[in-house]
């Protein structure tokens, strides 16, 4: 047995926070991420301030442009309002200069869209739902061709297209900016990769036993469950068609054929013309009439066109 002595002159036991009691080490806190919560970033926020940025600049200055006379747009700041407030004369005289041609651009632009980017996407459906649900020799190869088609610019293509057309005697007309308008090789791809997780075969087959030919099965079946795809093809061939230039120069000659692209062109080049007349504040709000029917496009059908992109993007 240990004497009292010896007991007494051992260290007795003390609690944490009690005077005397030897200091304990905390392990340094660590941040928990929360699933549910995104991470932040400052760089990625600054970054996508500066891209904000960019593509609403110049929007503002278009419409704080159209809101100016010919003199206005010289005389004052390009961020800032003038002090003639012009923006209603500006649109009644776009839609009056030079006998209301403006409202024949429009209407032009309008047909070319209507039929070129609305056929584009008929017949993109047609090619990816045969494509991913059909099998048939050859289709590695079309798969070839279509991705090739894709890589190859429009512009490498507007020569021997113009050729082509001449040959036909179809250039100086409508047709030959509408048939050219037809063909989207990113479409049909964009159609093709939707199509094939978009529709499940066993729903096919259910149809085809039920006795629903493949017609009936395409229209009842299919194209219901196509349409985020179909939302999402159409906007691109809208846009690529409403904003082609290149084409229509080289394919038309006549002021009355143009679309808004190349008649606002033609407006702005007056400047640059003996005796012609400036008018870049019609220009500029002929500009800014032209991208509002894209902007109520794109707000309109921005649900279906989210779906679309997202198509394929997680595999169950």
């Amino acid at each position: 047995m240990s004497s009292p002595a010896t007991t007494a002159s051992l260290p007795t036991p003390t609690t944490a926070g009690t005077p005397g009691s030897a200091p304990r080490l905390r392990a340094p806190r660590t941040k928990r991420h929360s699933p549910g919560r995104p991470r932040r970033s400052v760089l990625l926020t600054v970054l996508t301030g500066l891209v904000v940025l960019y593509a609403l600049v110049p929007l503002l200055w278009l419409v704080i442009s159209t809101t100016k006379t010919q003199e206005g747009l010289a005389g004052s700041f390009g961020l800032w309002f003038d002090g003639d407030f012009a923006l209603w004369d500006n649109v009644s005289t776009t839609f009056t200069y030079n006998d209301g041609v403006f409202t024949r651009w429009l209407l032009n632009t309008l047909m070319y869209v209507g039929l070129g980017a609305g056929g584009a996407t008929f017949l993109a459906v047609l090619g990816g739902y045969a494509l991913a649900k059909f099998a048939f020799p050859g289709k590695r190869a079309v798969f070839a061709v279509v991705i090739g088609a894709v890589a190859v610019p429009g512009t490498a293509l507007a020569v021997p297209t113009f050729l082509m057309f001449s040959k036909m005697g179809l250039t100086d007309t409508p047709w030959a900016v509408i048939i050219p308008s037809l063909i989207s090789p990113f479409g049909l791809y964009l159609m093709w990769v939707f199509a094939t997780e978009a529709i499940p075969t066993e729903l096919m087959e259910a149809a085809r036993i039920d006795g629903a030919g493949e017609v009936r099965t395409f229209f009842q079946v299919g194209l219901p469950l196509l349409a985020p795809g179909i939302v999402t093809v159409l906007l691109f061939t809208m846009v690529a068609t409403w904003n082609n230039y290149f084409l229509p120069l080289i394919m038309l000659k006549d002021p009355d054929w143009y679309p808004l692209t190349l008649g606002l062109n033609s407006w702005n080049a007056q400047a640059a013309t003996a005796g012609g007349e400036p008018v870049f504040n019609l220009v500029i709000t002929g500009s800014l009439i032209t991208v509002l029917p894209l902007i109520a496009a794109f707000l309109l059908l921005q649900k279906y066109w989210q779906s679309g992109l997202a198509a394929g993007s997680v595999k169950e």
